[in-house]
């Protein structure tokens, strides 16, 4: 039971300005910092703020948290999971209003000597950007109380700063003390999308950053609207009949709608924080894709390999899909294709696409044995369920 210790009037002024800010957080913390999660709670209107704790201590709790074992526990790689992970959770909690996803790993002072360096690494993602503050504490300088109140405080200042405010707690660091801060900007990386500066960019799972340098092998395309358990499961499928690794890619302009404008491209991109990589492109075509990707094999539905075979999408012309096709052949680029089950209950797959003679093998079936879920986008947002946790 978290015990609630005398508060300094600094950690109240602040948390209670945390409560008193429209974020609602979910908080994960592992080998330091439940006395930011005591003072949270030691503040009236803490059920404005927190929306769940957790305290994977142990590493079957851990690892069953971030859904996979970490090559590194206490790394800023594993919290930027964990804050991805926690933010995922938030959104499944509550469908309204801002988001952050608080994580903290850490090794402090404990019963038997650690040969390795004390140190801390603090996360808060939010779909704007992610902020990662790695602490390595001077060792042997303070005890467990003191080392546990500096990573707590900084905590604090690091959700403090989320949630916009200007408040900061003072941070006791010794000259053997070192804080590093790193900043991911997704919300930078989308204007520079929109205003045509950058092709596309990535963002893998652990919330780094790839830009023109990544070359992804298999991508599963989409608006994403919401992720969901079908996607999921085409993804891991395809991953088994390709024996590659996949991503999905946000198509933030599609051929047969408006761009997405920047709020909802980081809202639906953040879906995927602390799970999945995902690319982010302007490209409304598969033709547009195959350029940015050459070599991938792009995973779609029936649907959507339907319209890829349209030729009012090509001017209404059989002659310019031809083109199309061919320029995506040349880019050595393909289709895996999976089924679905159709209005009349007919399951429909490659077998049954109108393929332009000469361009069959561009497209794969994904064999229903391997993958069959019907389930949309379209059919959840109607019912009101949500996507994916």
């Amino acid at each position: 039971m978290l015990q609630f210790a005398p508060m300094n009037d600094d950690v109240q002024q602040l948390v209670q300005a945390i409560h008193d800010s429209p974020a609602r957080i979910v908080l994960v913390t592992a080998g330091a910092g439940t006395q930011a999660l005591s003072d949270l709670l030691g503040v009236a209107g803490a059920t404005r703020t927190l929306l769940e704790a957790l305290v994977p201590y142990g590493q079957a709790s851990f690892n069953d948290f971030l859904d996979q074992r970490p090559r590194q526990y206490v790394a800023d790689d594993t919290a930027r999971l964990m804050a991805g992970r926690a933010y995922t959770r938030a959104r499944w909690l509550e469908s309204e209003g801002p988001m952050v996803g608080v994580a903290c790993t850490a090794t402090i002072i404990t019963d038997r000597p650690k040969l390795g360096e004390h140190r801390a690494h603090v996360a808060t993602w939010q779909p704007s950007q992610l902020t990662c503050c790695t602490l390595h504490l001077h060792k042997g300088a303070r005890d467990r109380a003191g080392e546990e109140n500096l990573v707590s405080r900084l905590i604090l200042n690091c959700l403090a700063e989320a949630c916009d405010l200007d408040g900061r707690l003072s941070l006791p660091l010794s000259d053997g003390d070192s804080l590093e801060r790193a900043v991911y900007d997704y919300e930078l990386m989308t204007r520079q999308l929109q205003h045509g500066d950058i092709p596309y960019f990535g963002v893998q799972d652990n919330g780094r950053i790839r830009t023109t340098d990544a070359h992804p092998q298999v991508l599963l395309s989409g608006s994403f609207n919401p992720l969901h358990d079908g996607h999921l499961g085409m993804a891991r499928a395809a991953a088994e009949v390709l024996g590659k690794p996949v991503a999905f890619e946000l198509a933030a302009r599609n051929a047969d709608k408006p761009p997405l404008p920047a709020p909802t491209v980081l809202y639906r991109l953040a879906q995927f924080a602390g799970r999945y990589p995902v690319y982010v492109s302007h490209a409304p075509t598969f033709v547009d894709k195959a350029r940015l990707y050459p070599g991938a094999t792009f995973v779609v539905g029936f649907d959507t390999a339907v319209r890829i075979l349209q030729p009012r999408f090509y001017g209404h012309s059989r002659a310019n899909l031809r083109a199309a096709l061919a320029a995506i052949r040349e880019q050595d680029c393909h289709f895996l294709v999976a089924g679905r089950l159709d209005e009349e209950s007919q399951f429909r797959h490659a077998e049954h696409l109108d393929i332009p003679e000469g361009f069959d093998a561009l497209f794969q079936p994904l064999p229903p044995s391997q993958f069959r879920q019907d389930i949309s986008s379209t059919e959840l947002r109607a019912s009101g369920r949500k996507g994916s946790r």
